[in-house]
């Protein structure tokens, strides 16, 4: 079972603003310096197409995919295997800014691991309740806090 991630506004605000700035960075430099050849201006391109696809291809793969043993995390290039034996705890977060996160939008849910380096990572599936549901599923020994 597929769940997509849910994308909010505030994280498209942020993801635009990030793009915006990479291109300022990559393309202001290049436009003031007089001496710039072709290869100059090939190479920035190529290095701002590979920044700003890096950065949309990792936002929007971003999915969640139930396993027989093991729950995939994975947005672009990073990807979790989180087996569902490990899973202690699930509960509703708002934080956005710390820990391992592969989520789209400011509401979300973290899931409590006993494996791995960092123990958490922050998920946002576009229907989380339905998700929470199949987790339950096969997670029973879990803790499930639902949202308030």
């Amino acid at each position: 079972m597929v769940f997509r991630a849910k994308i909010d506004s505030f994280f498209t605000f942020i993801m635009s603003f990030s793009i915006l700035v990479i291109i300022g960075v990559f393309l202001i430099p290049l436009f003031l310096d007089k001496t710039r050849t072709m290869f100059d201006t090939v190479i920035v391109f190529s290095l701002l197409i590979i920044s700003v696809g890096f950065i949309v291809w990792s936002v929007l793969s971003i999915k969640y995919v139930f396993y027989d043993d093991y729950l995939l995390v994975k947005g672009g290039a990073f990807r979790s295997r989180i087996s569902y034996k490990d899973i202690t705890k699930v509960s509703p977060t708002n934080d956005i800014f710390t820990g391992y996160r592969l989520l789209s939008s400011a509401s979300g849910i973290e899931i409590f691991y006993k494996s791995g380096i960092l123990g958490s990572v922050k998920i946002s599936p576009k229907e989380k309740e339905l998700f929470l549901s199949e987790l339950k599923k096969r997670c029973p020994n879990a803790i499930i806090q639902e949202s308030k």
